[in-house]
């Protein structure tokens, strides 16, 4: 995609990795408009970033969903890029009983909210002269983290989701990137400054330079044998990366 001259919303921008874009695109002179669900958060990263606008939009209701995108299509005609950032990672126990409450909110938030999002505002993309859409699923998509079952899951649907969506918009002006970020040190699990986790300066920094590329999904460097997992050996390096981390666990 092109960096610069874009208006982009981003969902889930008021913190951690949705921030960091925010700030990283508002820095190369975007329009960015962040959405989340509390004003104070969202005052908070506007203040911090003059010129950035915000928008309250609880990603997980549809009605929602359908007016915020009629106000933007509205107030921000220019509007190109669509980042559909926002996602919950709550930890679950697929050996036990699962709380469908929690596995519902899982998957209407990190699936079905970029799923929403994206049919609200594709016939405004594929009016614009050029458009991306960039959808943010995870190293989990690859490689499950077996403490965060649904949470894998649904970050595995929704890169399925963006390969066909990639394909049905290849003869319009609208791309579609993925990224798909390793453990980043962030609130989303708990930000404790864990060796293993990257530091989200650099996740940004990396992340921001393939996506400035025609690349169609952007993985850090760190993390590229995991994404290339191999099918016959899945099964080995799944029970290998869950085993690890039952002896070092990740901090919650």
């Amino acid at each position: 995609m092109q960096l610069t001259g874009n208006t982009i919303l981003i969902t889930g921008g008021t913190s951690g990795i949705g921030r960091g874009f925010a700030e990283a695109f508002h820095r190369l002179g975007n329009q960015v408009i962040v959405a989340g669900r509390r004003r104070a958060l969202l005052d908070e990263v506007t203040a911090a970033n003059p010129g950035m606008r915000a928008v309250e939009l609880d990603i997980g209701d549809p009605a929602a969903i359908k007016a915020v995108a009629a106000t933007l299509v509205s107030e921000f005609p220019a509007l190109n890029v669509l980042f559909n950032n926002a996602g919950i990672m709550p930890f679950d126990d697929a050996s036990g009983v699962i709380d469908d409450t929690v596995a519902q909110a899982i998957l209407t938030t990190n699936l079905l909210g970029p799923i929403r999002m994206t049919s609200a505002l594709i016939e405004h993309l594929k009016a614009r002269p050029r458009a991306t859409v960039i959808n943010n699923t995870s190293v989990l998509a690859f490689l499950p983290l077996a403490s965060t079952a649904v949470y894998s899951a649904s970050k595995a649907a929704l890169h399925a989701y963006t390969l066909a969506q990639r394909f049905m918009l290849r003869n319009t002006r609208v791309t579609v990137q993925e990224i798909a970020p390793p453990w980043v040190d962030t609130d989303l699990i708990r930000k404790s400054g864990d060796p293993r986790a990257m530091p989200l300066d650099a996740f940004i920094a990396e992340t921001m330079a393939g996506l400035g590329t025609e690349a169609e999904e952007v993985v850090v460097e760190a993390v590229r044998s995991v994404r290339d997992n191999p099918g016959a050996n899945e099964h080995a390096m799944v029970n290998a990366f869950n085993a690890a981390l039952v002896a070092d666990p990740i901090p919650v």
